[in-house]
């Protein structure tokens, strides 16, 4: 699937929906919102109004010629299975889903119906793709390189707080790439701890 395909499917599908039965079909296009986290606005509402923002600037305004259906996972990503398979019973255009584990649930959960995704962890290693210039599937998206900028975190934050002796590091054990993203903390705590060599980091992983 190619990104610029992202745009044309909302109108598309609205124009195509009618020949299928008009029954069966909603009166407006309607986008999936798959995410693992929580609905909360002060944690997720620099996401979601953007991301109506972007819509708006191609001419598709919520309520008025576009629907969104939010499916928030609230941190249990066991539960991303049943909210893609409820997404896809809605017939939506397409599927915007937030991390990895969201990705995964929604290519399980259809085939056809495109996702588009966005995702800190290298979407090649994750599966989530064939490759970035050729994606192949019913997957696209752009990656936010977080994975490869964990251990300058590590490094910065040793920077701002060169006296500290302790670095915590709180991982979710459930999202892929966690071996990945423990090695590349290690690697900026090695680079930090050579201009401190009491200072440890501590790395806690959790549901």
């Amino acid at each position: 699937m190619r990104r610029r395909d992202f745009i044309t499917l909302v109108g598309g599908g609205a124009a195509a929906w009618p020949l299928a039965g008009h029954a069966q079909q909603p009166a407006m296009p309607v986008i999936g919102f798959l995410h693992g986290g929580s609905a909360d606005p002060k944690s997720n509402g620099p996401l979601v109004e953007p991301f109506r923002e972007g819509l708006a600037q191609f001419g598709y305004v919520e309520g008025r010629n576009l629907a969104i259906e939010f499916r928030w996972a609230e941190g249990h990503y066991d539960r991303l299975p049943e909210l893609a398979a409820d997404l896809v019973r809605r017939q939506v255009a397409v599927i915007a889903a937030f991390s990895p584990p969201a990705v995964q649930a929604a290519q399980a959960a259809t085939t056809t119906i495109p996702i588009v995704f966005e995702s800190g962890n290298d979407p090649i290693k994750a599966g989530l793709v064939v490759s970035f210039n050729r994606p192949g599937g019913n997957a696209t998206g752009i990656n936010i390189l977080v994975e490869e900028l964990l251990g300058k975190r590590l490094g910065l934050v040793h920077e701002l707080v060169p006296t500290a002796s302790t670095i915590a590091v709180i991982l979710n054990a459930q999202t892929p790439g966690i071996p990945d993203a423990i090695e590349r903390l290690a690697s900026g705590g090695s680079k930090a701890r050579n201009g401190s060599p009491n200072l440890e980091c501590e790395y806690r992983t959790g549901c």
